[in-house]
């Protein structure tokens, strides 16, 4: 039984994985935790502060928020819970210094910038794509309460694409109204939309000459990161350290 402590379970992700992980034979949320809630849970341990957790668990997952990821993470690794963070947020020099302190600390985990298998892929076709169309936007569409701007599967598509594609300068419009042109990752525009009805979207376009390519990912309901979240937490004990991605374990 892998038992698993569920941090930021009062949020759309968190209760989405208490519902998943209640129908799983082979998982058990033993605890719950949030700074801003204390609810009663039937056989669950609630926190409100780290300090206070006391229960023997095996996994850390975090749907919490992008101020808090990072203490969290460090919590987890701390004291030997294997962190799965699907909480976005965390800058590159944090990612590294977590990623130093598991190895050091000989705990894998998984940082999962989205837990769908169809953006999963998405990040790999246009990581495959970028080889060959050097002109590249990316356009990402969240619900309105999304805490972070750019998303964090925009901002991992964006790497993997400037992994592989060639140095280049696209476009050169001048902007009369600044912020037209969205966000700038090495030359790779990104947009992002925050309007209500939406859940999890992305559009990769490629521009070539006399032709277009358009990868488009959509997440309609929570339901569609289930899979994900119930594959990474039965996986994560084969990760060497604390890996990046979805992928590494699919």
């Amino acid at each position: 039984m892998i038992r698993v402590i569920v941090a930021g379970y009062n949020g759309s992700m968190g209760r989405a994985s208490l519902n998943m992980l209640s129908r799983q034979q082979a998982m058990e949320v033993v605890g719950v935790y949030s700074p801003n809630r204390h609810d009663v849970l039937e056989g669950v341990s609630v926190f409100q502060s780290l300090e206070d957790i006391d229960v023997e668990a095996d996994v850390w997952l975090d749907f919490t928020t992008p101020d808090a990821v990072y203490e969290n993470a460090h919590f987890a690794i701390d004291n030997g819970l294997k962190p799965i963070i699907g909480t976005t947020g965390l800058t590159d020099d944090q990612i590294a210094e977590l990623q130093a302190y598991s190895k050091e600390r000989s705990v894998s985990g998984l940082i999962v910038p989205n837990f769908s298998m169809s953006a999963v892929l998405l990040m790999k076709f246009s990581k495959e794509a970028a080889r060959y169309f050097q002109d590249v936007e990316v356009i990402e569409m969240h619900h309105e309460d999304k805490k972070d701007t750019p998303s964090g599967t925009a901002l991992s598509t964006a790497k993997r694409i400037d992994a592989v594609r060639k140095q280049h300068e696209q476009g050169n419009s001048k902007e009369t109204l600044p912020g037209a042109r969205g966000a700038d990752y090495n030359g790779i525009r990104i947009h992002s939309v925050r309007l209500p009805g939406y859940v999890a979207h992305e559009q990769v376009l490629f521009g070539g000459e006399g032709e277009a390519l358009t990868i488009r990912q959509d997440s309609f309901n929570r339901s569609s990161f289930m899979s994900g979240v119930a594959l990474a937490i039965e996986k994560v004990d084969q990760v060497d350290g604390l890996q990046v991605g979805l992928e590494t374990v699919m």
